[in-house]
Protein backbone atom coordinates (compact mmCIF):
# COMPACT_ATOMS: atom_id res chain seq x y z
CA UNK A 1 0.00 0.00 0.00
CA UNK A 2 1.29 3.40 -0.98
CA UNK A 3 0.93 6.52 1.17
CA UNK A 4 0.57 10.00 -0.33
CA UNK A 5 0.75 13.40 1.35
CA UNK A 6 -1.60 16.01 -0.09
CA UNK A 7 -1.49 19.65 1.02
CA UNK A 8 -4.64 21.77 1.06
CA UNK A 9 -3.80 25.45 1.35
CA UNK A 10 -5.38 28.79 0.58
CA UNK A 11 -7.17 31.78 1.91
CA UNK A 12 -8.75 32.10 5.32
CA UNK A 13 -12.34 30.94 5.17
CA UNK A 14 -11.98 29.20 1.80
CA UNK A 15 -12.85 25.85 3.36
CA UNK A 16 -9.65 23.91 4.07
CA UNK A 17 -10.93 22.53 7.39
CA UNK A 18 -14.34 21.87 5.83
CA UNK A 19 -12.80 20.02 2.87
CA UNK A 20 -10.81 17.70 5.11
CA UNK A 21 -13.83 17.07 7.34
CA UNK A 22 -15.91 16.26 4.26
CA UNK A 23 -13.75 13.30 3.19
CA UNK A 24 -11.64 12.12 6.13
CA UNK A 25 -12.16 8.55 7.28
CA UNK A 26 -10.81 9.43 10.70
CA UNK A 27 -11.94 12.16 13.02
CA UNK A 28 -9.88 15.04 11.64
CA UNK A 29 -7.26 16.66 13.78
CA UNK A 30 -7.55 20.42 13.75
CA UNK A 31 -6.01 23.28 15.63
CA UNK A 32 -8.93 25.67 15.47
CA UNK A 33 -9.08 28.36 18.13
CA UNK A 34 -11.40 31.26 18.80
CA UNK A 35 -10.84 33.90 16.14
CA UNK A 36 -9.51 37.18 17.54
CA UNK A 37 -8.97 38.84 14.15
CA UNK A 38 -11.89 41.24 13.73
CA UNK A 39 -11.27 41.46 9.98
CA UNK A 40 -12.39 37.81 9.63
CA UNK A 41 -16.06 36.94 9.78
CA UNK A 42 -15.71 33.54 11.46
CA UNK A 43 -15.85 32.20 15.00
CA UNK A 44 -12.89 29.80 14.74
CA UNK A 45 -9.63 29.85 12.78
CA UNK A 46 -6.89 27.30 12.18
CA UNK A 47 -3.58 28.19 13.78
CA UNK A 48 -1.46 25.11 13.07
CA UNK A 49 -2.88 22.49 10.76
CA UNK A 50 -5.76 20.24 9.88
CA UNK A 51 -5.17 16.55 9.27
CA UNK A 52 -7.31 13.77 7.85
CA UNK A 53 -6.94 10.49 6.01
CA UNK A 54 -8.63 8.96 3.00
CA UNK A 55 -8.07 5.50 1.53
CA UNK A 56 -8.51 5.20 -2.23
CA UNK A 57 -10.16 2.22 -3.94
CA UNK A 58 -6.71 0.89 -4.90
CA UNK A 59 -5.58 0.85 -1.25
CA UNK A 60 -3.42 3.97 -1.41
CA UNK A 61 -3.76 6.10 1.69
CA UNK A 62 -3.93 9.85 1.35
CA UNK A 63 -2.70 11.98 4.22
CA UNK A 64 -4.50 15.31 3.95
CA UNK A 65 -2.79 18.29 5.56
CA UNK A 66 -4.56 21.65 5.70
CA UNK A 67 -2.64 24.84 6.32
CA UNK A 68 -3.81 27.82 8.33
CA UNK A 69 -5.00 30.55 5.99
CA UNK A 70 -3.87 33.67 7.82
CA UNK A 71 -0.63 35.13 6.52
CA UNK A 72 0.75 35.45 10.06
CA UNK A 73 0.94 31.63 10.11
CA UNK A 74 2.78 31.43 6.77
CA UNK A 75 5.74 29.66 8.39
CA UNK A 76 3.44 26.62 8.64
CA UNK A 77 2.83 26.64 4.89
CA UNK A 78 6.41 25.71 4.02
CA UNK A 79 6.68 23.25 6.91
CA UNK A 80 3.51 21.42 5.88
CA UNK A 81 4.42 21.45 2.17
CA UNK A 82 7.55 19.35 2.75
CA UNK A 83 7.08 15.92 1.23
CA UNK A 84 3.74 16.73 -0.38
CA UNK A 85 3.10 15.04 -3.71
CA UNK A 86 0.43 17.55 -4.60
CA UNK A 87 -1.21 20.81 -3.58
CA UNK A 88 -4.85 21.84 -3.71
CA UNK A 89 -5.13 25.62 -3.45
CA UNK A 90 -8.52 26.90 -2.30
CA UNK A 91 -9.25 30.50 -3.20
CA UNK A 92 -12.30 32.30 -1.80
CA UNK A 93 -13.76 34.31 -4.69
CA UNK A 94 -15.80 36.47 -2.29
CA UNK A 95 -12.66 38.13 -0.90
CA UNK A 96 -11.73 41.65 -2.11
CA UNK A 97 -8.88 40.55 -4.44
CA UNK A 98 -8.83 36.79 -5.10
CA UNK A 99 -6.08 37.06 -7.73
CA UNK A 100 -3.79 38.79 -5.22
CA UNK A 101 -4.67 36.04 -2.74
CA UNK A 102 -3.67 33.47 -5.35
CA UNK A 103 -0.35 35.27 -5.87
CA UNK A 104 0.37 35.17 -2.14
CA UNK A 105 0.02 31.39 -1.99
CA UNK A 106 1.77 30.73 -5.31
CA UNK A 107 4.76 32.76 -4.13
CA UNK A 108 4.80 31.29 -0.62
CA UNK A 109 4.55 27.72 -1.94
CA UNK A 110 6.75 28.30 -4.99
CA UNK A 111 9.35 25.68 -4.08
CA UNK A 112 6.67 23.02 -3.57
CA UNK A 113 4.80 24.06 -6.72
CA UNK A 114 7.97 23.64 -8.82
CA UNK A 115 8.13 19.95 -7.94
CA UNK A 116 4.52 18.91 -7.29
CA UNK A 117 1.20 18.80 -9.03
CA UNK A 118 -1.37 21.47 -8.26
CA UNK A 119 -5.09 22.11 -8.63
CA UNK A 120 -6.67 25.49 -7.93
CA UNK A 121 -10.24 25.35 -6.63
CA UNK A 122 -12.17 28.61 -6.65
CA UNK A 123 -14.82 28.66 -3.94
CA UNK A 124 -18.00 30.76 -3.64
CA UNK A 125 -18.29 31.31 -7.41
CA UNK A 126 -22.04 30.82 -7.16
CA UNK A 127 -22.38 34.28 -5.58
CA UNK A 128 -19.15 35.89 -6.79
CA UNK A 129 -18.62 35.13 -10.48
CA UNK A 130 -15.70 37.54 -11.02
CA UNK A 131 -12.91 36.90 -11.54
CA UNK A 132 -13.93 33.95 -13.67
CA UNK A 133 -12.00 30.71 -14.09
CA UNK A 134 -10.32 31.90 -17.28
CA UNK A 135 -8.96 34.93 -15.42
CA UNK A 136 -7.45 32.63 -12.79
CA UNK A 137 -5.93 30.38 -15.46
CA UNK A 138 -4.39 33.33 -17.34
CA UNK A 139 -3.09 34.75 -14.07
CA UNK A 140 -1.40 31.46 -13.19
CA UNK A 141 0.03 31.12 -16.69
CA UNK A 142 1.53 34.62 -16.49
CA UNK A 143 3.40 33.37 -13.42
CA UNK A 144 4.65 30.25 -15.21
CA UNK A 145 2.24 27.85 -13.53
CA UNK A 146 -0.05 25.58 -15.52
CA UNK A 147 -2.61 23.66 -13.51
CA UNK A 148 -6.33 22.99 -13.60
CA UNK A 149 -8.60 25.71 -12.22
CA UNK A 150 -12.07 24.55 -11.23
CA UNK A 151 -15.01 25.81 -9.19
CA UNK A 152 -15.70 23.93 -5.96
CA UNK A 153 -18.05 23.79 -3.01
CA UNK A 154 -15.94 21.98 -0.41
CA UNK A 155 -18.98 21.38 1.80
CA UNK A 156 -19.87 18.66 -0.71
CA UNK A 157 -17.74 15.55 -0.17
CA UNK A 158 -18.19 14.48 -3.81
CA UNK A 159 -16.65 17.77 -4.96
CA UNK A 160 -13.69 17.37 -2.59
CA UNK A 161 -13.17 13.82 -3.87
CA UNK A 162 -13.29 15.18 -7.44
CA UNK A 163 -10.57 17.73 -6.55
CA UNK A 164 -8.42 14.97 -5.09
CA UNK A 165 -8.96 12.76 -8.14
CA UNK A 166 -8.01 15.63 -10.43
CA UNK A 167 -4.87 16.21 -8.38
CA UNK A 168 -4.00 12.49 -8.52
CA UNK A 169 -4.33 12.62 -12.32
CA UNK A 170 -1.87 15.54 -12.33
CA UNK A 171 0.53 13.59 -10.09
CA UNK A 172 0.34 10.56 -12.41
CA UNK A 173 0.87 12.73 -15.51
CA UNK A 174 3.99 14.27 -13.93
CA UNK A 175 5.29 10.80 -13.03
CA UNK A 176 4.78 9.60 -16.61
CA UNK A 177 6.54 12.68 -17.98
CA UNK A 178 9.57 12.02 -15.79
CA UNK A 179 9.66 8.35 -16.86
CA UNK A 180 9.67 9.46 -20.51
CA UNK A 181 12.41 12.01 -19.81
CA UNK A 182 14.70 9.30 -18.39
Amino acid sequence: MSELKILISGTTGAGKTTAIRAVSEITPLNTDVRNTDSSLDKALTTTGLDYGELTLDNGEKLYLYGTPGQERFDFMWSILSRGALGVILLIDNSRPDPLADLDLYVQALSSALRTTACVVAVCRMDRHVQPDLESFARHLQSRGLLCPVVPADVRESAQVVALIELLLLQIEARAQESRHDD
